[in-house]
């Protein structure tokens, strides 16, 4: 079913939800519906059919959702959202001869008037609509309009031949919505969620001197106790040493200051590494899934900040102004 993406006799006005014409997303969380209305209108009294185009993450073809008709010229239509990233959506609409004769076929039989006519451009309308790739059911309803009769009127209005025509009817000159907008899917937490925020190196056992992911994991029954669902970790990569901060923000760092993890990179690694005061890499692991076991999820602190000592500074120098 080809798509004109030039606007025709159909007009599709008012959509939402819309931000800006489309130039910001809307945002949602995984498993909310994105409930899409549309003013969709022509010129005359023909009828008009309308449908939600959408995508998700990856998707190259659209899914299609017939719009209902709601009052006046509004139409309406609704999809889920079901995994993260950037879902599109977008609204096509066309003239539908089918919808239009169907409806003066029953003004006309509820007036008591001779249909004779009328089915035979109905089984016209039928012909046109089965092609070579329609199912053989058009091409019988066709012969039965054709051989008029109360059966060709029953058929005539059978919900069937409308879904089936509804597929196969000619949409070349059909109206596509002049934009694509989109849609950011967060995680549920994303709507509300409570964060409890903590410096994995900070000690709580007496006689530590640097904390590490195994003494954080000691703290997570007592976070979810107090009813925090995310945790959020300040950077836990390595810490350059070239101008180190001590205490209290000092600029000035004494022998043994750990500095601080927003300084981030070190011979020992950049934002590809972990700081091996907290521990490896699989500790890290090990914590998530601990904090799964509690239903917290874990948030890491998203800082591009790096140190003179970062590997990118001797990598790519060019990134950087000194």
């Amino acid at each position: 079913m080809p798509y004109d993406m030039v606007n025709k006799r159909v007009i599709i006005r008012g959509v939402e939800p819309e931000i800006e014409s489309g130039r910001y997303p809307i945002k949602r969380v995984i498993g909310e519906k994105v409930v899409v209305e549309a003013d969709v209108f022509t010129d005359g009294h023909e009828a008009v059919s309308a449908e939600l185009l959408w995508r998700g993450p990856g998707e190259g073809g659209w899914n299609e959702q017939p719009m209902e008709f709601l009052v006046n010229d509004r139409w309406r239509a609704e999809f889920i959202v079901e995994q993260l990233g950037t879902y599109e959506y977008t609204i096509v609409a066309w003239l539908d001869h089918f919808k239009f004769w169907s409806r003066s076929l029953v003004k006309r039989i509820d007036a008591g008037q001779d249909v004779s006519v009328d089915l035979a451009i109905g089984a016209d309308l039928v012909d046109r609509a089965a092609g070579s790739d329609a199912p053989a059911g058009l091409a019988a309803y066709e012969q039965v309009l054709r051989a008029g009769g109360p059966q060709a009127v029953e058929a005539a209005l059978s919900d069937e031949l409308a879904a089936l025509m509804y597929r196969h009817t000619d949409r070349s000159q059909a109206t596509t919505y002049d934009r694509v907008l989109g849609v950011t899917v967060d995680p549920v937490r994303a709507r509300f969620s409570a964060w409890y925020e903590f410096f994995p190196r900070s000690c709580w056992e007496p006689g530590c001197t640097h904390g590490t992911f195994r003494d954080c994991e000691k703290r997570l029954p007592r976070i979810a106790e107090m009813g925090f669902d995310v945790v959020y970790l300040p950077p836990i990569h390595p810490i350059g040493t070239t101008k180190r901060k001590g205490k209290n923000n000092s600029v000035v760092s004494e022998p043994g200051d750990v500095g601080s993890p927003w300084a981030i990179g070190s011979e020992l690694g950049g934002h590809k590494a972990v700081n091996p005061d907290l521990g490896t890499l699989e500790d890290f692991r090990h914590f998530v899934e601990v904090a799964a076991k509690y239903d917290i999820d874990v948030a890491l602190d998203i800082a591009f900040q790096c140190s003179p000592d970062h590997p990118y500074v001797r990598e790519h120098p060019e990134w950087f102004r000194m």
